[in-house]
């Protein structure tokens, strides 16, 4: 059976006042007398106060919150204006920046590694005369990131015995995203498939090759 009380403080303070006003409306009807009711009446009094005050604390807390946010958005636009003003002038040293918190442009570019590591790819033969090739890197297998650097992993690729050097394959393509889908033609079914790869980063410069990957055209 549910409580007859509500649970919300609102309807508790309607539902109480309803109480009180009845019970010393009918206190002989209902048993009661006056000093029954008083104490009741005495902490539906300090419960009503005491509501009254959470609810202009409360609206008071939102006044401030958004005071607060408005003046830091008012400053945050008259810093970032001096702050634009101190990094655009050449005469302002770097250890001055960094005393004022802001950021020291690098004065040299990070060299771009040659990627280290090796792709490492899985062949899906789901589909008719199509391999979908998923690769990922040796180190972070089963996730799509690939080395700082790289923008994308080469794809090479021979027809009938399996490679005995890099040498004997074929270029199919540069893929930047995972996965490539490669198509033959109707001649190709039943023939295997072998793949390696090898990461390039923006410089064109390129890594390790894979393991050779292998697999069925489908019919």
């Amino acid at each position: 059976m549910p409580d007859y009380i509500p649970d919300t403080d609102a309807e508790f303070r309607a539902w109480l006042k309803n109480f009180l006003d009845y019970a010393n409306a009918n206190l002989a009807a209902l048993g009661l007398v006056a000093a029954d009711t008083a104490p009741l009446g005495t902490a539906a009094t300090t419960f009503n106060t005491a509501m009254d005050n959470n609810i202009a604390a409360q609206a008071a807390a939102k006044a401030a919150v958004e005071s607060k946010e408005t003046s830091r958005a008012a400053a945050e636009v008259l810093v970032r204006a001096l702050a634009q003003r101190i990094q655009a002038d050449g005469t302002v040293l770097d250890a001055q920046r960094h005393s004022l918190g802001l950021n020291v442009r690098a004065t040299t570019r990070t060299p771009v590694a040659v990627p280290a590591t090796r792709p490492v790819a899985t062949i899906d033969t789901s589909q008719r005369l199509q391999h979908t090739i998923s690769f990922g890197d040796e180190e972070t297998p089963g996730t799509r990131k690939k080395p700082d650097g790289v923008t994308g992993c080469e794809i090479w690729f021979k027809l009938g015995t399996p490679p005995s050097d890099p040498s004997e394959l074929t270029y199919l393509a540069t893929d930047t995203k995972t996965p490539y889908t490669a198509v033959f033609d109707g001649a190709d079914a039943g023939k295997v498939a072998h793949y390696m790869l090898r990461w390039v980063n923006r410089r064109g410069e390129r890594g390790p090759w894979s393991q050779t990957v292998s697999a069925t055209i489908t019919a």
